[in-house]
């Protein structure tokens, strides 16, 4: 028999109430129906946001004019946001997926916070989460990802993950609970979507609490993922770092540490200064830990070094903004100031054409002075890449000529051309700034 109770029976509402995030389809039109009812018990005020995604012309209108309807015979309140979907997803490189998810739950997280709502609600169910775990199970995830769709996220909760989408499917028809079809959930042009019709359904065959059983798995594993969390915090206590900027694991509490946790203390250290988690993949944990030498190039301009007694992580500052240059002039860039002089004295004597576009910026992997890359001739002098990054390079009509350190472009030496000037690199320090 199937289990047609409330779900949310006994769930206390927070004092702000609940904002339903409702697309009209089944699962969250049974969750508004439940809430509205629980909400009613407890004196707590619920309300419906629907979010148009643009994606699906008339019909998506349709879905929104549903929830809007529904919602104004029953005297609840309703909200609605819209977004272009897919061209947010060109302007930023995302998926029509991701883009749609963002901009949905920025819309939710504006109303929730705007209206002084307790909480949001989603309507993600066991199913939902089981496809989530075989999602992220073909992709190579961690123990992480087969915890499923968690049940909290800060200001989100999901109530109905317990319950599988046979179950609301006889729970709305037992009491009524209208609700459209997204056409698109028909198709398989999704690795989720594929993962409903056709692999769920053969699992089902094999075991037809599979969806039950996972999802009891995924609140096991989510325990045990707590566990090892909360020790890598213990370990992460005893490193060094500076969210955005820079970290230290000393090798001794890597090399004591249980193998379950080394990855997850690299990928805890790398996430803060990078300032993201998203795209440090195993391949780039298991670079940083087999490093036995040099230096390793992570994602968001981030620098492994490996030293005798630690494993240091640095992040590439923002490149200060291109500056124009004049002879006769000093600009700032960063911790330099870089200056053009024809008269004697320091500096570098190169030589330019009268008409010569001058400009300080930083430097360009693309950058060669007298055929050989300034990445290389940086490393030959013991120049590390957070030193680099921050070198002022002057070119001439675009080309680097002169870089603090490091040879001139022979190209552009004293005689070549009707015009020398001295090209002058000072790094400023306090006691410069003092004076």
């Amino acid at each position: 028999m199937m289990r047609m109770t409330d779900p949310l029976t006994a769930v206390e509402l927070p004092e702000g109430g609940a904002l339903c995030a409702v697309s009209g389809g089944l699962d969250s039109m049974c969750l508004l129906e439940m809430t509205v009812r629980q909400g009613q018990k407890q004196g707590r005020r619920v309300a419906a946001a629907h979010f148009n995604h643009q994606l699906r012309g008339a019909e998506a209108d349709r879905d929104e004019a549903f929830v809007r309807d529904w919602c104004a015979a029953r005297e609840i309140p309703f909200f609605a946001g819209r977004g272009d979907v897919r061209a947010f997803a060109e302007e930023t490189g995302r998926t029509v997926e991701e883009a749609a998810r963002q901009l949905r739950y920025e819309f939710l997280e504006e109303t929730w916070r705007r209206e002084g709502f307790g909480c949001i609600l989603t309507a993600h169910h066991a199913d939902d989460s089981a496809e989530t775990m075989l999602l992220n199970l073909l992709r190579g995830t961690g123990l992480k990802g087969l915890t499923g769709i968690p049940e909290k996220r800060d200001c989100i909760l999901r109530p109905l993950l317990s319950v599988t989408r046979a179950e609301l499917a006889a729970y709305a028809a037992a009491r009524d609970v209208p609700y459209v079809e997204d056409s698109t959930n028909a198709l398989d042009d999704a690795a989720r979507n594929m993962l409903r019709h056709q692999v769920l359904p053969v699992l089902k065959k094999l075991n037809p609490r599979v969806v039950e059983n996972m999802s009891r798995t995924a609140s096991l594993l989510a325990a045990d993922e707590a566990a090892l969390d909360a020790a890598c915090r213990k370990l992460l206590a005893q490193c060094a770092v500076t969210p955005n900027v820079s970290g230290m694991i000393p090798l001794a509490v890597l090399q004591d540490a249980p193998e379950a946790l080394r990855g997850r203390l690299v990928l805890a250290v790398l996430a803060a200064v990078a300032g993201h988690e998203k795209d440090l993949t195993a391949a780039h944990i298991r670079a940083v830990l087999t490093l036995d030498r040099g230096q390793l190039s992570m994602p968001y301009g981030v620098t492994v070094l490996r030293e005798p007694a630690a494993l240091r992580f640095f992040k590439a500052a923002s490149a200060p903004a291109v500056q124009a240059v004049t002879v006769g002039e000093i600009v700032t860039f960063g911790q330099w100031q870089v200056s053009l002089a024809e008269s004697a004295g320091e500096g570098v004597l190169i030589s330019i054409s009268e008409t010569a576009d001058l400009t300080v910026t930083a430097w360009d992997s693309k950058d060669r002075l007298n055929g050989r890359t300034v990445k290389r001739l940086c490393g030959e002098r013991g120049i590390s890449p957070q030193e680099r990054d921050r070198l002022p390079v002057l070119r001439v009509n675009g080309i680097a000529v002169a870089v603090p350190g490091l040879p001139i472009q022979e190209n552009f030496a004293p005689d070549r051309y009707e015009r020398a000037v001295r090209v002058i690199f000072l790094k400023v320090t306090e006691e410069n700034n003092n004076e």
